[in-house]
């Protein structure tokens, strides 16, 4: 009885049931019309110059009336 070749004929049928059960899965979406999963690719873009000047504006603005808690708006300090 050679041992070695019923596990390699094992894992040849393992090997060859593996590809008809994703062979299945695969129609079986298709057939569904269930779209594949989205990719996704890399990181979102970043912001763009309006917004980034936006932001910057926003947060000098925010930091002037920390420092000064007074209430009254004095203009940001320039470097």
């Amino acid at each position: 009885m050679d041992l070695w070749k019923y596990i390699r004929e094992l894992y040849e049928e393992k090997r060859r049931l593996d590809k008809l059960i994703a062979s299945l899965e695969e129609m079986e979406s298709f057939v569904q019309g269930v779209p594949p999963p989205p990719r996704r690719r890399g990181r979102k873009p970043g912001m763009g110059e309006d917004e980034r000047r936006r932001v910057s504006e926003r947060m000098k603005r925010y930091w002037a009336e920390r420092r000064n808690p007074s209430g009254g708006s004095s203009p940001p300090p320039t470097a």
